[in-house]
């Protein structure tokens, strides 16, 4: 089964679909958040998505909650665009195709984690050794993980970061 090859922006649209509907849907999370928004032209930064992980609905619980960032990288291209890199949760993840992964696998910071887009009954090695092709439409999508993020100390306040989430209004 074979069609035409999906486009960057295909598959960035994808990689995006894929995400809310297989990892954030029900989650506490936002897209397109800008932040630093107002401190001057060039300085704002964008993040594909916000979600926040309360430890529990209590008041201490959301206070130890942690925020995972998550960029969606279509291609090499795209990760060396210089757009939206931004990592600034507790835990980071690039959100890409197997190729592209294959691709940036030893350019991307140690600290980050990649969800990859797999088969849902196809084990991720075997996808790595041979990636089933965007386009197949007889396939069960999901997102696996090929590298666990690592954990690390965010800089911004709870507060700063649930703002931004707010204001992006997505």
């Amino acid at each position: 089964v074979g069609g035409t090859r999906m486009n960057r922006k295909e598959t960035t649209e994808f990689l995006s679909n894929l995400l809310v509907q297989r990892k954030l849907a029900g989650k506490y999370y936002a897209s397109e958040v800008t932040l630093d928004f107002g401190c001057g032209k060039g300085k704002e930064k964008r993040v594909d998505f916000i979600q926040f992980v309360p430890k529990n609905q209590s008041t201490s619980g959301i206070e130890k909650g942690e925020f995972v960032f998550y960029e969606v990288k279509s291609c090499k291209a795209d990760y060396h665009s210089g757009n939206g890199l931004t990592f600034e949760g507790e835990r980071n993840y690039i959100v890409t195709t197997m190729e592209t992964y294959k691709q940036i696998l030893h350019e991307k910071p140690w600290e980050v984690g990649v969800y990859v887009a797999c088969p849902e009954d196809r084990d991720i090695v075997d996808e790595f050794e041979n990636p089933t092709p965007l386009d197949d439409i007889t396939v069960w999508w999901t997102l696996k993980i090929a590298m666990e993020a690592h954990p690390k100390d965010r800089q911004r306040s709870m507060s700063q970061l649930l703002f931004y989430m707010l204001r992006s209004g997505k």
